[in-house]
């Protein structure tokens, strides 16, 4: 209990202000569930292009929508795009990467690791204009191709953290006793690793974020009248010199979430790795 307390007491600044903005959004995308103060559905012509007022806090689109409702229900999507991407890559990388590791040098490492070079020679909208292409634009295909490309990210950092586990003596220990590569990958190779991919995880929602930004930004990710920051910014280009909030708010919003997620990977890592706790 001790040594938790204290952990908590010595948790980095960077952490804290990263957690802070990382659930200013979080808390504003579950809202949306339950509640926006304007329906985002709504159109008003007549109210287009109003600047922060009472009724409409953070001003209106070109469409008469209110632009605080687009923004919390465009954290919704963005968000839940990013999970989910994250999942799919974790789900699959990090069994690569444990598997990889477990037999190392050998034909099975080869081909993970080749396969993970070939995903990797494809960036993100390479791979989501291959799949739109097939099957249309839309914010599955956007989860699915940025899924696919944080797979390899995942199997790498697991092969390499794996690696280092591998030579240590209490595996020797569990080899002796008759445990088999799956069962040590699973008992003792994952929890020594798990602080890394925590922190790894966090690195690629950021990035899963931006890539879903960009995504709907050429008009590949979440379709309208789903609202989505990429697709704000997209919408705001022509309007930018005299509606500029347009082009500010879902900016800085991305900015914002971009950067809270990066400092609380940043202060996962000092606080989870051992060696900058020794020298604290």
């Amino acid at each position: 209990m001790r040594q938790v307390t204290s952990a908590f007491v010595k948790m980095p600044t960077s952490l804290i202000v990263g957690i802070m903005l990382t659930s200013l959004f979080l808390v504003a995308a579950l809202v949306s569930f339950l509640w926006t103060p304007h329906a985002v559905e709504s159109l008003n012509i007549a109210a287009r292009l109003q600047p922060p007022s009472g009724d409409h806090l953070l001003g209106t689109d070109h469409f008469g929508r209110d632009m605080l409702s687009m923004l919390m229900v465009g954290a919704r999507t963005s968000i839940a795009v990013a999970i989910v991407a994250v999942g799919i890559g974790m789900g699959l990388g990090v069994p690569l990467g444990l598997l990889a590791a477990a037999h190392r040098g050998g034909w099975l490492d080869d081909l993970v690791m080749r396969g993970n070079d070939l995903v990797f020679a494809f960036p993100s909208l390479v791979i989501a204009i291959l799949i739109t292409a097939v099957f249309g634009p839309s914010a599955f295909n956007a989860i699915l191709a940025i899924g696919i490309f944080n797979m390899p990210v995942f199997a790498r950092v697991t092969r390499g953290s794996a690696l280092a586990v591998w030579t240590q003596d209490f595996i020797l220990a569990a080899r002796v006793s008759g445990k088999g590569a799956a069962r040590i990958s699973v008992e003792h190779i994952l929890p020594n690793i798990a602080n890394v991919l925590i922190v790894q995880g966090t690195i690629q929602f950021s990035l899963g974020i931006l890539a879903e930004a960009g995504l709907s930004y050429v008009g590949l990710g979440a379709q309208p009248p789903l609202p989505s920051w990429g697709r704000m910014l997209a919408d705001s280009q022509t309007m930018i010199s005299f509606a500029p909030h347009l082009a500010v708010l879902p900016g800085l919003a991305i900015i914002a979430t971009v950067l809270g997620l990066n400092l609380t990977g940043d202060g996962l890592r000092d606080l989870l790795d051992p060696r900058l706790r020794r020298q604290r």
